[in-house]
């Protein structure tokens, strides 16, 4: 078999799989619409897993592909977030949101379909990271992280700031934000955005991206502008944050200030490092991963009784400790993460159950023998 053969066959058939699976994606999915009401927790955590997968490869993406230290993401989630419901809920609901302060007038009667308050608080946040950008991007390491981790606690101060309150409703927060109507929705937004990221990765731009994470010297001796580059995933990395924080919103129905604590950059940066620093991938499946996994604990917070005797680790609180400690032994055993810097392909997957079953083979022959 000649070679462009083997390889038109591995396309085809690499094809045909990914049809398989994104038919098996859309059949659960659709099962899931189809009996919401009872498998609406299930949904829920599907959802939510969806959104930080966004997230999570944009945080990749300027973290894992271009080397940079950047924790800011939950300050540029909460700006795409109030911008997002801010357009998207309804005039006729807008007094009971603003009833202390009232609404500025210039936004009082303005409504924006979700594509477009998505889009338009994706690009508020790219804006704000443009700023940001010019100062804290000449910085390093930890004090990049510090910076951005500052600012991003500087915008959430903003947005509960009173003098802002006739437009982010201050710390009385939002909602009557208008939610996912189906499952499909989180679905067809996450993978546009995922699957835009994934091009841009693989574009001229992302072969740009690894050069200056691999040797800054060496990429500015091949011509790449250093500032512009790190500038450049900086912002589109707070944009897609910025789409994320929407999705978010509208997940939630309802937001305030203290939903975009410095924790939720903490999660953010656990569900990269569990996936794999430098793996689009592993942020899904880590995102994935982490969601499920807190929600499966949860029973270790409920009271338990054999016979009359009260265990007394299940209590509130106990659930996080088995996560921890499930967390602390993937990464003992999976130091770069469960995908390293690898990424999901049909060639992968054959192989691995293919020395898997050789192995398997070589053992069961060893022992007759």
């Amino acid at each position: 078999m000649s070679a462009n053969k083997f390889i038109n066959q591995e396309k085809r058939r690499n094809t045909v799989l990914s049809l398989l699976l994104i038919a098996l994606v859309l059949g659960i999915c659709g099962y899931l619409e189809a009996n919401k009401y009872t498998y609406s927790y299930v949904i829920s955590i599907i959802e939510r897993s969806m959104v930080y997968a966004v997230v999570a490869v944009s945080m990749n993406l300027v973290n894992g592909f271009t080397g940079l230290f950047s924790l800011g993401q939950a300050g540029f989630m909460a700006l795409g977030a109030y911008v997002t419901a801010i357009f998207t809920i309804p005039v006729s609901q807008r007094p009971s949101v603003y009833y202390i302060s009232g609404i500025n007038p210039v936004i009082a009667n303005v409504e924006l379909p979700i594509i477009v308050a998505l889009i338009l608080g994706g690009l508020v946040a790219a804006g704000v990271a443009a700023l940001i950008g010019f100062p804290v991007l000449r910085l390093k390491s930890d004090y990049l992280a510090i910076a951005t981790l500052g600012f991003a606690e500087i915008i959430r101060a903003c947005i509960a700031a009173p003098q802002f309150d006739t437009i982010t409703n201050g710390s009385y927060g939002l909602k009557s934000i208008p939610g996912f109507t189906s499952i499909f929705q989180p679905l067809a937004l996450s993978a546009i955005c995922i699957g835009l990221m994934v091009l841009l990765i693989n574009s001229s731009y992302g072969r740009m991206f690894k050069a200056v994470r691999e040797d800054e010297i060496a990429a500015e001796a091949m011509g790449i502008n250093l500032f512009k580059t790190k500038e450049l995933s900086f912002v589109i990395s707070s944009f897609f944050a910025g789409v994320s924080g929407g999705m978010l919103a509208m997940f939630m129905r309802s937001i305030d200030s203290k939903t975009f604590q410095v924790a939720l950059t903490y999660d953010i940066l656990l569900i990269v490092v569990i996936g794999g620093i430098g793996s689009v991938t592993g942020s899904v499946l880590g995102a994935f991963i982490v969601t499920a996994g807190r929600e499966v604990l949860r029973f270790f917070d409920e009271p338990l009784y054999i016979g009359s005797i009260n265990v007394p680790l299940f209590r509130p609180g106990f659930r996080m400790v088995i996560f921890s400690i499930l967390l602390m032994i993937v990464v003992l055993f999976y130091s770069k993460g469960l995908m390293g810097t690898n990424e999901f392909s049909w060639n992968g997957i054959i192989n691995f159950f293919r020395n898997f079953g050789k192995k398997k083979a070589k053992k069961v022959e060893g022992v007759t023998r």
